[in-house]
């Protein structure tokens, strides 16, 4: 697990490190370029003529610092400044002066980019403001340039809390990030600036982190922070979990066939599913494994008939673990399902798809969700995609995208629920914990049926008794694990749900 920190919490973490524990600002600035020197040597090689393009904070004092450790590598390199000399940082002056003792040619503007490789240190994690001027021209002629890109902490122009570009950005091919990874290195459309990321230490103190109860993490490391359930050898098919699915309407069967499937190839022992009688057989075909319960989806404004409703409450005292949502419609029918779901049921929930629709138009259902649950160990998750998390939210999708994470937390504190709102980086909230910005995935997986497969996935772990937030957390990160190694195995463009699921035996 790693932290991801904003611009403020960043700031405050080097402070920290300078005024507490006396080490001293130069010091961090020699470790951040010898980092990034290493890292563009071991990317490139030695036999490479690089350009530093180095503003007047303290970015361009560590962009600066790389030319000189370049050179001693025997490495050809130059240094572009932009801005003004007056309005240099003390180190960036001290930087300055050593690399022009050392004779490392220096130009005040952007001579050219003839480069090889292209160190981009214009601005660093404290922008704030649009990008104009002979800095916008900098950063396009970087990005007009037939050299390999690399950022010092953030490409310049990328917002570092929220990832926004701020009028013009680098398009970087690698950037090399200090101490902790940065929210805008991972939020797009600043993710897609960044290229490949490598965070590396610089000698902050790893003890000022860990007490930190707020903020964000990621995951990086599949063998440390993919923790699956344990499977006990003694076990059985109760042992590991019974989820039942209410899922699917007539004219949208393979939701809940792709529910089912996940939920079981993520290791739950038995799965029921609770669908329109029109999917029997072809649930039953595609995965006799699966229980099959059914109930006549009708043209008409009826409700479950007294039968239908006896088949729904003993499904739901069979589960260990309820899931409800996908491809059920938006019919009388189904929202009877989810009313009957939230008022006589208290068992850990998933709720996706139709059911978040249904919750977006009946007000009183969702405010019930504020209040938490009689059972505290009968966790709520819910997956929405930006779409149906505006709906939730009655806000407009632009207005939602401005401060995703800020929304995302605030509809946390609002309702007593795990919150996985699905997007090219999918976050997750809950009360309390640090929320979590997944990592894994890839564009391929925007394709339909996708999200029911994450619904099975975290049915599956509730039912292997994880919490909620934990089964939220490890199912979107194993989710999108099991998506990478589809895309290995064929392409970004050829990826069904279907080939998700296959994927997730290599995990």
């Amino acid at each position: 697990m790693e932290y991801v920190l904003t611009a403020a919490e960043m700031k405050k973490y080097d402070e920290t490190a300078i005024k507490e524990y006396g080490i001293e600002s130069l010091v961090l600035m020699e470790r951040a370029a010898l980092e990034t020197a290493n890292a563009v040597v071991a990317k490139y090689g030695k036999e490479i003529y690089v350009g530093v393009v180095a503003g007047c904070g303290n970015n361009g004092g560590d962009g600066i610092a790389v030319a000189r450790i370049l050179q001693e590598y025997g490495i050809r390199v130059e240094i572009n400044m932009v801005g003004e000399n007056k309005k240099l940082t003390s180190e960036t002056k001290i930087q300055l002066e050593i690399a022009k003792k050392l004779n490392i040619p220096i130009y005040y503007g952007v001579e050219h980019t003839l480069y090889d490789v292209i160190i981009d240190a214009i601005f660093g994690i404290g922008i704030t403001r649009a990008v104009e001027g002979k800095y916008r021209k900098a950063i396009e002629e970087i990005n007009a340039s037939k050299g390999h890109v690399v950022a010092v902490d953030i490409p310049s122009g990328v917002n570092t809390d929220d990832g926004s570009i701020m009028g013009c950005a680098v398009k970087a091919d690698m950037t090399v990030t200090f101490a902790y990874r940065k929210v805008g290195l991972m939020l797009y459309p600043g993710a897609s600036c960044a290229g490949e990321v490598i965070c590396v230490p610089i000698g902050i103190p790893r003890v000022l982190t860990e007490k930190k109860r707020m903020g964000v993490v990621t995951f990086t490391d599949k063998e440390a922070d993919l923790k699956l359930p344990d499977r006990s050898r003694s076990g059985n098919k109760g042992t590991f979990g019974k989820v039942f699915l209410a899922a699917g309407s007539r004219s949208m069967g393979g939701a809940c066939q792709l529910s089912a499937l996940a939920a079981y190839r993520i290791g739950a022992g038995m799965v029921r599913v609770f669908t329109a009688e029109e999917n029997r057989e072809s649930l039953l075909r595609k995965l006799p494994e699966a229980i099959v319960d059914t109930y006549a989806d009708q043209d008409d404004e009826g409700i479950l008939s007294e039968r239908e409703q006896q088949t729904l409450l003993s499904g739901l005292e069979w589960a260990d673990v309820i899931a409800i949502g996908p491809g059920l419609s938006l019919s009388n029918r189904a929202l009877d399902i989810l009313q009957t779901v939230l008022e006589r049921c208290d068992k850990p929930l998933v709720m996706d798809a139709d059911a978040l629709n249904l919750l977006a138009k009946n007000d009183v259902l969702l405010q019930g969700l504020a209040f938490g649950r009689r059972n505290n160990d009968a966790s709520i998750v819910l997956t929405p995609h930006l779409g149906e998390f505006a709906r939730l939210m009655k806000y407009p999708v632009s207005e939602i995208k401005k401060d995703l994470l800020g929304t995302c937390k605030a509809f946390s504190k609002k309702y007593d629920v795990s919150l996985v709102c699905k997007d090219a980086r999918t976050i997750i909230t809950k009360r309390g914990k640090l929320t979590y910005l997944n990592s894994s995935g890839n564009n391929g997986m925007a394709t339909a049926g996708s999200g029911d497969v994450l619904t099975g996935v975290i049915s599956g772990l509730l039912a292997q008794k994880m919490t909620g937030f934990e089964a939220a957390v490890i199912g979107a990160y194993a989710h999108g694990l099991a998506g990478d190694y589809a895309r290995e195995h064929a392409s970004s463009y050829y990826i069904m749900a279907q080939d998700i699921i296959n994927s997730l035996k290599y995990l």
